[in-house]
């Protein structure tokens, strides 16, 4: 039986018809991305307020928050605590490096019109909203728009 399975060829219709269904796919896929075709876009809400941010790495582990216009602290973050700010600015220098940019330039967190917070890297380009993580997430960040030194 396996004989004669391999001995027959495979249809060739099927295979122009599925050639031209994956091209047609590929086509489609890309006229909507470079037409803008078939999506929807909000504009971004204008900025509240922001608040430019600089991320220390501390011996002991921890992470101190600084205001990158004073250098004051904004928090100190003790090690393994605040899982989620880690995580973010993980992501952040992550792709900082393999562009060859350092820690040093400093993350802008933007309050925006509509409540939404969102975290802008200036050096990058990359914009994270936030508010896709959850509540308990963002929360997170909005207690750093808080002026007095706090720490955890």
């Amino acid at each position: 039986m396996s004989e004669e399975m391999t001995d027959r060829p495979f249809p060739r219709g099927a295979l122009i018809g599925a050639g031209v269904l994956i091209a047609a796919t590929m086509v489609a896929a890309l006229a909507g991305r470079v037409g803008d075709i078939g999506t929807v876009r909000l504009p971004p809400a204008a900025l509240v307020e922001t608040r430019d941010l600089v991320f220390v790495d501390r011996p002991e582990g921890g992470i101190a928050i600084l205001d990158a216009d004073d250098r004051s602290t904004v928090a100190v973050l003790a090690p393994n605590t605040d899982g989620f700010i880690r995580g973010v600015m993980r992501g952040v220098a992550r792709e900082r490096r393999s562009l060859g940019i350092g820690s040093e330039p400093p993350v802008r967190l933007a309050q925006r019109e509509d409540g939404r917070l969102t975290l802008i890297d200036p050096q990058t380009g990359r914009e994270i909203g936030l508010d896709a993580f959850g509540p308990t997430n963002t929360q997170a960040f909005a207690r750093l728009f808080d002026r007095e030194t706090t720490s955890r």
